[in-house]
């Protein structure tokens, strides 16, 4: 069996072509959407209860900054803010209907330019890479430290 350093080496490699895939994907998307503003929007649709607070201490950003990129979703009309109904002094943030068909959109094209690669691949290789990515998956769920959620990202 290979060491486990050449194993994180092989999927580190690979990690980069998957994100030439997904960034392929995010390029032919109009209007074009920066990948930070994405990850808010991605963010936000999946949470309910999202304030600038929250919203904050996930992108690990000061709360300045995350209020300027919600700034500059709101303006493109990808977000709202309303008042939260448990608490009227806390700002809920939003998806719009745009920005919902916008990600739908994203994950299409994600979906498709995954399913080209793939294609080239033979069926075989194609099983025994779910079965890998699974494994590798219910491996980051079950961190030591029971927080898998470090290990995640949105």
């Amino acid at each position: 069996m290979e060491r486990v350093t050449d194993v994180a080496a092989a999927v580190e490699s690979t990690v980069e072509s998957l994100l030439g895939v997904l960034e392929n994907a995010r390029l032919a998307q109009s209007p074009a959407v920066p990948p930070a503003q994405l990850r808010v929007l991605t963010i936000i649709s999946r949470n309910e209860h999202v304030n600038m607070s929250r919203l904050a201490e996930t992108l690990d950003v000061v709360p300045s900054s995350a209020s300027r990129l919600c700034d500059r979703l709101e303006a493109t009309g990808l977000l709202r803010r309303v008042p939260d109904p448990r608490d009227r002094r806390e700002v809920r943030l939003l998806p719009t209907a745009a920005a919902d068909r916008l990600l739908d959109e994203l994950r299409e094209r994600r979906r498709e330019a995954f399913a080209e690669v793939l294609e080239r691949m033979p069926p075989a290789r194609r099983v025994e890479l779910v079965r890998a990515l699974t494994a590798f998956d219910a491996a980051t769920e079950a961190h030591p430290t029971g927080d898998s959620k470090g290990l995640r990202t949105a």
